[in-house]
């Protein structure tokens, strides 16, 4: 079985049962509904599939390219001894696009958005014994008002579009849980009050005055503990600020804060407490860090920071978006900080919580970019807003994301620059991302045509070095310039002194020669690929106006070279 690792690196339990592995696979593209026969896994599937991997890929055993809007999984499981009595939950890391999920032949959740997590308790469908659960997913391979990221709705992979994934992509999995237990909790540290807030989120939390239940939360630094507090809990959601203890007299504040360079972080453990009894015991962590912008100036930690970003879409040859590993995972990050740069714009992908993970560990910025669809209507307006929220919510407590991009280069609003409700849409975008969290930076549409966004990022593929020194030689110059014959600006906004950074730049390819499909430029030789490459990173770097960048790409994709 691959993808073994424990999927939900920031919310660790001790009692889980990892589902990956054979899977029975069927497709059946003119089923619209479910028979008792498909809900409880009784009818008759004719190929296997190893999940976590969706059935284009080459380690799913399947390696089919062809299109099959609706597909079928179905598996037994046992619970592990010990879970007697307690409540069960099925966890799905994401599964393209729509998923009904059966037990025992019981409906027991249905979701929409394919890059998101999701999760059913299933316990009243369970059975002594052996037990079936059944997923049908449905991916429509047409419909491009679908979020669907880089994923072509062609037959066959062309100019910067990918092969799709249709069902199931990330890890599947069990954990058993008391009736009173936390479903999330959200850290927001604070660099400056040396505090961390926590938001926690509890399930099952009896009525008023029945229970006494507490949170009780630890805090340590490299083994050294920092922090101990117990806190009633009055409701469902509710709040705890947690002081951090002085520091030791030879350390001073900013020597504990994350940073690329020296990714620190804080173990934290959250034990509730009902009744003085301990019902759940959940391992995390978190960094002490802030991104802001001060007087125009881009800054990490109240310091003036150069981003230096790669465009990652997280792309494997063998399982298309899913990681042939875990170490697969961490071997980018290693490898995008061997090469100088310190952070990664996730491109058109919410990306698996382990190469978060590893970034967190590491010392990787990482922009969390939403995977866009190409048109926009009605439909398209409630997945996309639906489903980002909820990626916002997942990753709100990783301290390596330091942006947010709703949009990219005015995908799933192609007509923005006149239309008012696109425009509209990308504010509405811009503003709901602040709600959910108003201390990381938003970017409303990377590239051109913004609305209001924290910074102006600029796409530009501009090869020639005088050419790309003179546009970024002043502030007035570089918000004047149009790379692609586009706007910065529409909707009657203005440049407002936000941060200048190129956030697409680059896409040289190493060998012109080996070119068998498309991409922006190639290089004859090892010394002309040098040559291409200094001449669009100079210009940056000297610029006295820009404050980061972000080069294209850190790999090749299918035929995007």
């Amino acid at each position: 079985m691959l993808r073994k690792e424990y999927p939900r690196p920031q919310f660790v339990r001790e009692d889980w049962l990892n589902l990956n592995g054979e899977w029975a696979f069927e497709w059946d593209d003119q089923r619209v509904g479910v028979d008792e026969h498909w809900g409880r896994g009784e009818s008759a599937f004719t190929r296997t599939i190893q999940v976590p991997f969706c059935y284009e890929s080459q380690l799913s055993g399947v390696e089919d390219k062809g299109v099959h809007d609706v597909v079928w999984y179905s598996r037994t499981f046992e619970l592990p001894q010990g879970w007697e009595g307690r409540r069960v939950v099925l966890h799905f890391g994401a599964v393209d696009y729509r998923a009904d999920v059966y037990v025992n032949g019981e409906l027991v959740c249905t979701h929409e958005g394919g890059h998101v997590s999701f999760s059913a308790d299933i316990t009243h469908a369970l059975q002594a014994g052996a037990n079936v659960v059944v997923v049908r997913a449905e991916d429509d391979a047409r419909d491009i008002a679908l979020p669907r990221g880089k994923q072509y709705w062609k037959d066959q992979s062309e100019s910067i579009f990918y092969t799709r994934t249709t069902g199931i992509w990330q890890t599947v999995w069990l954990e058993a849980v008391q009736a009173v237990h936390l479903d999330h909790v959200k850290m927001t540290p604070d660099i400056d009050r040396n505090t961390v807030q926590l938001r926690t989120f509890v399930n099952g939390l009896p009525g008023a005055g029945a229970t006494d239940v507490q949170l009780r939360v630890k805090v340590s630094f490299q083994g050294e503990e920092v922090a101990q507090q117990v806190s009633r809990i009055r409701k469902a959601v509710d709040n705890v600020t947690v002081q951090l203890a002085d520091y030791n007299y030879h350390l001073s504040r900013p020597e504990r804060w994350w940073t690329p360079e020296h990714p620190h972080l804080y173990d934290i453990q959250f034990e509730l407490l009902v009744d003085g009894q301990v019902a759940d015991s959940v391992a995390s962590y978190f960094g002490m860090r802030k991104i802001s912008v001060e007087n125009g100036k881009l800054c990490l930690n109240n310091h003036p920071y150069y981003m230096r970003l790669v465009l990652d879409q997280g792309y494997f040859p063998e399982g298309l978006l899913t990681a042939p590993s875990d170490d697969a995972l961490r071997r980018d990050v290693e490898l995008t900080k061997e090469m100088g740069f310190n952070g990664a714009r996730k491109h058109q992908k919410i990306e698996d919580p382990r190469y978060l993970y590893w970034c967190d560990r590491l010392g990787l910025l990482v922009w969390g970019e939403a995977a866009n669809a190409c048109d926009m209507n009605e439909t398209y307006l409630q997945r996309m807003t639906q489903e980002w929220q909820a990626a916002v919510e997942r990753d709100y407590n990783h301290p390596c994301i330091v942006a947010w991009v709703p949009l990219n280069e005015s995908w799933g609003v192609p007509n923005i620059l006149t239309d008012a409700r696109e425009q509209h849409h990308a504010s509405a975008m811009y503003h709901v991302t602040k709600a959910l969290d108003p201390h990381r930076l938003v970017i409303s549409n990377d590239g051109w045509e913004h609305m209001k966004s924290d910074l102006l990022t600029i796409h530009d593929y501009e090869w020639r070095e005088e050419v790309l020194t003179e546009r970024y030689s002043t502030v007035e110059r570089a918000v004047a310039a149009r790379p692609a014959d586009r706007q910065l600006h529409v909707g009657g906004t203005v440049y407002q002194d936000e941060p200048i950074l190129v956030s697409e730049f680059g896409g040289i390819a190493y060998k012109k020669s080996e070119w068998e499909g498309w991409g922006y430029s190639g290089a004859d030789s090892d010394e002309d690929f040098l040559a291409r490459l200094a001449a669009v990173v100079r210009p940056l770097i000297a610029s006295p106006v820009v404050q980061g960048f972000c080069y294209t790409q850190l790999t090749d994709v299918e035929q995007e070279i």
